[in-house]
């Protein structure tokens, strides 16, 4: 049997993988903006809940019918908490001490351990060397930017920023349930339906937590409202599963590296944000770790050298 090759990245896949990590690393952007008068809880049910018409209009115009049974409305319920009622919910609260920046920095490491988690949960996805590489790598990442003192001092901000690691263990743990337990359905009718399942879960939380959301917003928080919802949702869930049919799921996962430069950008542009040397550094050593992980370089670089032995 000839084995598959992974699909290569053209120029529209490459634009639109752009705009992924622009809308993505807008998600923190937006964030920051609606933190001035917006609590984290009550931004996480705005950004799902908003995004979920979108979503299902989408759904209706492609002809995909929405799947029946209590078995996999269940199973939406547990996407929806692991991809985004939790994840959301720890990023957001986790700005409220930290940078967009920094928070998307140490989300990046998202792909790193999510290789793990797939490597110790799913047979057919074997905890490579490289794997195991990659995530030691990403560690080291995360250690150079919380710094040592994390481990004596437990500031507000260095709890922000393990939730925000948090909130990467809960989408590594996300991929894996839905491979086990959403993989029949199209991806899109998956979308719509973890929305739902984390609007359901959000609505009561943020009534007791937070009361009844206030519509007595600046015209620019209900922007950036909008923008995480609609954008950094409804809009990076279309071009994620246009770039996965297109360019592979390897392709793919170069969005995680692509996010973080995006998030700091616009952080120093419009909110005067600064990225300290550690951070950078930090970041650094992460995205080592998921080239190490993506394993493709490697391959790369051992063809380059069995040629050049092979023509002496």
């Amino acid at each position: 049997m000839t084995p598959q090759k992974t699909p290569g990245i053209d120029l529209v896949s490459a634009a639109m993988l752009l705009l992924l990590a622009l809308v993505w690393g807008g998600s923190f952007f937006f964030a920051e903006v609606t933190l001035t008068e917006v609590p984290p809880l009550t931004i996480t049910l705005h950004r799902v809940s908003w995004a979920l018409p979108v979503l299902y209009m989408v759904l209706r115009l492609r002809g995909f019918v929405l799947p029946r049974g209590a078995r996999i409305w269940a199973a939406y319920l547990v996407m929806g908490a692991l991809n985004n009622a939790i994840p959301f919910s720890l990023i957001f609260w986790g700005q409220t001490q930290i940078t967009s920046g920094l928070a998307a920095i140490l989300n990046g490491t998202t792909a790193v351990f999510g290789a793990v988690v797939a490597g110790l949960l799913l047979a057919d996805e074997p905890l490579l060397p490289r794997k195991v590489a990659g995530a030691c790598l990403g560690l080291a990442g995360v250690a150079v930017i919380i710094g040592p003192g994390a481990l004596t001092d437990l500031s507000l901000r260095n709890i922000a920023q393990l939730a925000v690691l948090g909130a990467a263990l809960s989408y590594a743990l996300a991929s894996v349930w839905a491979k086990t337990a959403l993989g029949a359905q199209p991806p899109v009718v998956n979308a719509f339906g973890m929305l739902a399942g984390s609007t359901v879960l959000m609505i009561p939380v943020v009534l007791v937590v937070d009361g009844v959301p206030s519509v007595s917003l600046g015209l620019g928080v209900w922007a950036a409202l909008g923008g995480v919802a609609l954008l950094s949702t409804a809009l990076a869930y279309m071009l994620y599963f246009s770039i996965l049919a297109r360019a592979g799921a390897a392709n793919l996962m170069l969005v995680t590296l692509l996010i973080p430069p995006f998030a700091i950008i616009l952080g120093a542009l419009f909110l005067d944000e600064r990225i300290d040397g550690a951070a950078l550094a930090g970041f650094g050593i992460i995205a080592l770790g998921l080239i190490v992980t993506d394993g493709r370089i490697q391959v790369g670089v051992r063809r380059c050298i069995l040629r050049t032995v092979m023509k002496q």
